[in-house]
């Protein structure tokens, strides 16, 4: 006698239409990837002002992530999801229009800090569109759970990484380099116009996407209280400080793979570039069949092979530093990255009530990627001191070795409070 199968849900035609507009939106931060520094590049050849510009864009992950959940959960997520695409077609579009008047576009680099017009710009733009993708993003993530059903919650997260991986990495690079090479105006201003297909696509979901509140306060108490939901679960607690230690880890050694792969492992900037692939590769299939594979080998031990995987990264870079074999780990580990990224952002939509979720996804992510600086002032720290101690090349595989210990002492913290048990007891709220 055959088992009935229940067939699962379809996702239906408000996720496409999403997942369509978070396919222009990360098209268009692909573009950026490249235009940003490479204007700058143009601008400037001090290293300091051509960094500035990437915090500008970074620094409002720390200014405004925590406000951005209480904004989440006040307003409807649709628009505020649409709001801030169109403000960041207008911010791109006008600043694309300054560098059309004659004579601001330099002629050649400045050696020294750049004080000029067209700078100080393109920082006010670069800062405008990091403001602005930190509330839509938060605010797309509470979006996801009103659009689609709950059972299919990790399916519709895993497709919508895919398609953050292949625009924003796979296609957004190389097509900047293309309207680059056209003009940089018309490069920002594609840049701009794809935020404003984003934005529409946004708008013609139909729906009420704002949850119902008895009382509002000051922001600062309603942060407070996504923090104390937050706190109150262990669960989410230690996922959410795991996560910090995963990208401070995680961003310590990918910046030490720069000079590693150079002056270790030999390798030019065309063969560094096909090293890198392996991260959009892993992230793509871990995308698509992430899933499968939950569904396949459970949260918990999918939670501890993205640990795992991490040392592992560390351990073949340090022992075995061949281009082949780094490939094939990175790939393994992005895939692992990307299952851990659907299995607790569909915990945090499943689990969090609908009128709390702006905020404890702001916390959570204030936790989680706030430690990206440290992970990279440690890899150059490390570096400079081991330097003192040792012939270089030992020095370079330092934060490796840091982070194949750091990655042994998380998965010896989080084995038992990612065990089976630990998740299938907690419930939504």
């Amino acid at each position: 006698m055959s088992q009935h199968v229940t067939p699962k849900p379809k996702l239906g035609l408000r996720f496409h239409r999403l997942i369509l507009s978070s396919g222009f939106a990360n098209l268009a931060d692909g573009i950026g990837v490249v235009a940003w520094p490479w204007l700058a590049s143009l601008i400037t050849r001090d290293p300091l002002a051509i960094a500035l510009v990437g915090v500008a864009q970074k620094l409002p992950w720390f200014l405004f992530a925590l406000p951005s959940g209480v904004i989440a959960d006040r307003f409807d997520r649709r628009r505020i999801v649409a709001a801030m695409d169109f403000a960041r077609f207008f911010a791109l579009m006008g600043f694309a229009a300054a560098m059309l008047i004659p004579g601001l576009l330099p002629v050649a680099p400045e050696e020294g800090f750049p004080l000029d017009l067209l700078y100080g710009l393109m920082l006010l733009s670069a800062l405008i569109v990091g403001f602005c993708e930190v509330l839509r993003d938060n605010s797309a993530v509470t979006l996801l759970p009103a659009i689609v059903p709950q059972e299919r919650l990790e399916g519709a997260n895993g497709r919508l990484g895919s398609v953050e991986i292949v625009m924003n990495m796979m296609i957004g690079p190389p097509l900047a380099g293309v309207l680059i090479g056209l003009a940089l105006p018309f490069a920002f201003g594609l840049y701009g116009i794809a935020f404003a297909f984003a934005g529409l696509l946004v708008l013609s979901i139909p729906g009420r996407y704002r949850t119902e509140r008895a009382v509002k306060r000051h922001w600062v108490s309603e942060i407070g209280e996504g923090a104390a939901f937050l706190f109150a679960r262990p669960l989410l607690r230690d996922l959410a400080f795991s996560l910090g230690i995963y990208n401070a880890v995680e961003s310590m050694m990918m910046i030490a793979l720069v000079l590693y792969a150079q002056e270790v492992m030999g390798l030019n900037a065309a063969q560094y570039g096909l090293l890198l692939t392996s991260l959009a590769a892993g992230g793509l299939v871990g995308g698509v069949f992430g899933e499968a594979i939950i569904a396949r080998l459970g949260a918990s031990v999918a939670l501890r092979l993205g640990i795992v995987t991490c040392g592992l990264f560390a351990l073949v870079t340090l022992l075995c530093p061949y281009a082949i074999l780094v490939w094939i780990i990175l790939f393994v580990a992005s895939v692992a990255a990307m299952v851990w990224n659907i299995i607790t952002l569909s915990l945090r939509q499943r689990v969090v009530p609908p009128h709390l979720l702006g905020r404890v996804s702001s916390v959570y992510r204030f936790f989680g990627l706030g430690t990206l600086p440290l992970g990279v002032l440690i890899s150059g720290l490390s570096v400079s001191v081991a330097e003192t101690l040792m012939p270089r090349p030992l020095a370079l595989a330092a934060p490796f070795a840091i982070g194949a210990v750091m990655s042994v002492l998380l998965l010896a913290v989080m084995w038992r409070r990612v065990a089976p048990q630990a998740l299938a007891e907690f419930r939504p709220a």
